[in-house]
Order: structure tokens, then sequence, then C-alpha cells
């Protein structure tokens, strides 16, 4: 029988090079003749931060365009869209019912959130994230969901879920494994290499997957470096140097180390237009054949329904069999 992979992409915002190099790159990966992949976009997960309505619609196609163009096969593994799938939003509201207001205050990115501003002012679906990921996951039997450092609390809390209600009731759940993310590069702001690359900040600090190559060669140009003029990978000492190794070496498959050697005989100006280079031939057939996909929206939509209907099956059958379980009607 097939492993079951799960992973949840939230359409906000535009996709960065740091998003790329480190996950997207890899998600083709994750097919196999021994496993089937279940691609979701999950604008449900992504309304508490107030998206344009026009926005998150045409940035959940996009996301179908990145997925198809990046290789994901929509014959042998599903993408389809959270929000049109109710199993999910119902699933989360049953599941609120074996967890505790104790348990999501202590999830870490809540807690973050909160120190920031007033907790009082914080919304309740940013509260109760953790539990409609549980239902997503949870909804498919799956095996294995490749996470992040910053989602491991989150899909512990699932295997919490999981077991207590399989305490109470006998195998209601299958207890998901998870498992790191394909390793990929740890990509920094441009113009400030101690903070993660991120959309929120943008500016020529961000390089976009969509940017034209003179927008890439001039946001590489601009790159913080240091004064020693040496070209080595050391992130604590140099991390603009080792940011731009760190890019260098994720596109051509060598260690960091190895770009530095390749280059230490150049200067700065020489390091960021090599890495330049390096990005403008990797992005430029990414985006010409996202550009051929996204242009059919009708395709898009098509692969979209085939993905929900191939979901629905699964969804909607163990959500009847838990509503069973739990002596509903």
């Amino acid at each position: 029988m097939k492993q079951r992979i799960l992973s949840g992409i939230k359409p906000t915002g535009d996709i960065h090079l740091g998003s790329y190099l480190g996950a997207m790159k890899h998600w083709s990966a994750y097919q196999s003749p021994e496993t089937e992949v279940f691609y979701f976009i999950a604008d449900l997960h992504a309304l508490n931060t107030r998206s344009i309505p026009a926005h998150l619609r045409s940035r959940s196609l996009d996301l179908v365009a990145w997925l198809l163009a990046l290789g994901i096969d929509p014959e042998e593994n599903a993408i389809f869209v959270q929000s049109q799938l109710p199993a999910h939003a119902e699933l989360a509201w049953i599941l609120n019912n074996y967890v505790t207001m104790g348990e999501l205050s202590r999830m870490t990115q809540y807690k973050d959130k909160a120190a920031k501003t007033d907790a009082t002012g914080q919304l309740v679906a940013l509260f109760d994230y953790p539990v409609l990921m549980a239902a997503d996951i949870l909804l498919y039997d799956v095996d294995t969901v490749p996470v992040g450092d910053d989602q491991t609390q989150h899909v512990e809390l699932t295997r919490d879920i999981a077991k207590r209600c399989n305490n109470l009731y006998g195998e209601m759940f299958k207890i998901p494994a998870f498992s790191k993310p394909i390793a990929g590069a740890r990509v920094m702001m441009l113009d400030e290499p101690t903070r993660k690359m991120s959309k929120s900040e943008g500016g020529d600090g961000c390089v976009y997957l969509l940017d034209d190559e003179t927008t890439i060669r001039r946001k590489l140009s601009r790159a913080v470096t240091d004064s020693d003029g040496e070209i080595r990978y050391d992130s604590a000492t140099k991390p603009g140097v080792s940011n731009l190794l760190e890019i260098m070496s994720a596109i051509k498959g060598i260690k960091p180390e190895a770009a530095a050697r390749s280059l230490s005989e150049g200067g700065y100006g020489e390091l960021k237009t090599a890495v330049a280079d390096a990005v403008v031939a990797e992005l430029k057939p990414l985006q010409a054949k996202y550009a051929e996909i996204r242009s059919d929206e009708a395709q898009l939509r098509q692969v979209l329904e085939q993905g929900r209907v191939r979901a629905a099956r699964l969804a909607e059958a163990k959500l009847m069999a838990i509503k069973h379980t739990l002596g509903m009607l």
C-alpha cells in the first residue's frame, strides 16, 4: 500500500527565492511509485491575515501553477483547495472538543504573536489554527507530514489529539509521523542577512520568483557583505557573504564551502555577479513554464476539481466514520 503524505501551502504573498530554495524546489521529490501525495492550498488558514478577496483567489491559482511548474503530477497526486472540502472545517469543530485552552495557549506561534500585541485582540482563528491543522492531517489517514521546525509543535498536538480520541473510542485515527522537509537552503534577507528571507518584509532584501532579470541583478548587487573582502563560508562572522554562498550552493547542488573555494580568487563584486548569474539561469525556465501554465486558468481549475474529487472521496468517508463513532446521526 502506498505511503500517504500531506503538504499544505498558504496562499499569502508572492513566492520568494527563500521559499523556493528552502522547500519548493524539493516538493516533486516526494512523488514516487510508493507514495501518494496530497497538496492542498490552505486558504482557510490564510483568512487570519485579512487578505483582499481578489488577491486570495489569484494567489491560490498562482500556487496551483507553481506546483505544476515544479513538476507535480496531478494525475498521481491530488492538488486541491482546502475550503472546497467542508469536511476540513467540520472535523476541526469536532476536534475542538478534544483539545484544551491550555494546550492551545502554549503553542509557540500563538505566544509569539500574542506577545507583540494585546492577547485579547488576537483572532480566535489564530488561537485555533492548530486544531484546523490537525483536522487537515487526520482527515486523510496520512502516514507522514513533512514540516519545518516552526510547525513541529502543531503536529505533536495533532498526535496528542488523535491518541486522546483513540483512547476514548478505539482506533478512530491513524497516528501520523512527521519528518523534516528535504533539506534546502536557509536563505536570508539580502539587506539584513541575520534574518530569514520573508515576503512580509519585501523590498530589495527579498528576491521574488517572478522578478525579472534586471531586478534580480540589482537586488543582488546591493546585497550586504562585509569589509574584509574574503570569500569564505562562515555564517556566524560573515552572514552576508555566507548567505550569497548558500544561494549559490543550493542552485549548483554543491556545499557552500565548495562554492566559496570556486570563487575565492575574486572579490565581492564577482561573487554577487556569479550568484546573480546562477539565480537568473535557475529561474528563467521556471518562470517561462509558470507563465504558460498560469495563462490557462480553465486548466488550473480543472486540476483543482480533479484533486477535489479525489480528496473528497477520502475526506467524506473519514468524516462519516468519525461521526458514526461519536454517535451522530
